[in-house]
């Protein structure tokens, strides 16, 4: 077990929070909504807690927690210095110039599971999309695993039935699917990147996405670039397709599927990233570097593109 991003002594592990409630549809934009309605950061942490939150989400107490809980860990809203604030992944989905306010496209989703599970904000779903090294599994077999991280790295009040809750709510995040029965249906599900084997068994769903956009997986490529090797002008293939908080890792693609990508790399990234094979060594070489600010502008322009292009 390597973990090395959740062992880092600054690291505080998240396993609640949630309620036990997955995500539903709906809660991201309300969430959104509150927050930018607030006057000021400071403002927008009340619209969780004081006595109308109930009645401005319409659910009660402990799911007006869990929409918080959601909102942050899916890039929908920023934790401040002094409060709560919209994140540009909000502002640019649900924004007054929002590209997809109903979460109707699957850039949306993908970007949503990017924060979820990239970042390491939350424990089990990082380490379940980044550290996990089997297939199928039971859930017990991830608790287990992840009691024994908390023991190595002294986590403290690091309660079994708590994990166990955690990942119940992860799998149903991403297993449950709209239409059914399950009250706890997710947008997630449609990724198909958890599938039930049985009643007990689960497994992570590797393979190709023909349903994820180049653009989502060249920004995504770039954000690890800046976390894995912020001054490095070449990345191995293997770093890309497996390393943790990749884009091969986080979604789940098979060799093939990365590869075909990496050999679109030069078009979709204007010359900024070259794919390479020279002598058996396979890597990607970056001409340049953008701003932040410049990679979520283009992600935006290629997503509206591809939209209006869809709509033709």
């Amino acid at each position: 077990m390597s973990a090395q991003e959740l062992k880092n002594d600054q690291y505080r592990p998240c396993f609640s929070g949630h309620e036990t409630f997955p995500l539903r549809y709906g809660w991201l934009q309300k969430a959104y909504g509150a927050v930018s309605d607030a006057p000021s950061p400071k403002d927008a942490v009340h619209v969780f807690r004081d006595p109308e939150s109930i009645a401005r989400f319409g659910v009660g107490r402990n799911m007006v927690g869990a929409i918080r809980y959601w909102a942050t860990g899916a890039g929908i809203l920023d934790e401040t210095d002094d409060g709560l604030a919209t994140a540009w992944l909000g502002d640019m989905l649900f924004g007054p110039d929002g590209i997809d306010p109903y979460l109707e496209e699957d850039s949306s989703l993908w970007l949503l599971h990017w924060h979820l599970a990239a970042r390491p904000r939350l424990t089990s779903a990082y380490w379940l999309f980044n550290e996990f090294r089997g297939g199928s599994f039971v859930r017990q077999d991830i608790v287990s695993a992840l009691l024994a991280l908390a023991q190595e790295c002294g986590w403290s009040r690091v309660a079994p039935t708590t994990v166990d809750r955690d990942l119940q709510c992860l799998l149903r995040t991403y297993i449950g699917g709209r239409g059914s029965s399950d009250a706890g249906d997710s947008i997630l599900a449609e990724l198909g990147l958890i599938r039930p084997m049985d009643k007990h068994r689960s497994r992570l769903s590797r393979g190709q996405k023909p349903n994820l956009p180049d653009a989502v997986f060249l920004f995504c490529l770039n954000a690890f670039w800046k976390h894995f090797a912020p001054d490095q002008n070449t990345m191995s293939f293997e770093n890309a397709a497996y390393a943790p908080r990749s884009p091969g890792r986080v979604f789940l693609l098979d060799e093939e599927d990365i590869v075909e990508r990496l050999e679109r790399l030069e078009e979709i990234s204007d010359g900024t990233l070259v794919w390479s094979e020279t002598a058996g060594l396979r890597q990607i070489i970056r001409n340049g570097k953008h701003s932040e600010d410049l990679e979520r502008k283009n992600l935006r322009d290629a997503l509206v593109g591809a939209h209006f292009q869809v709509a033709a």
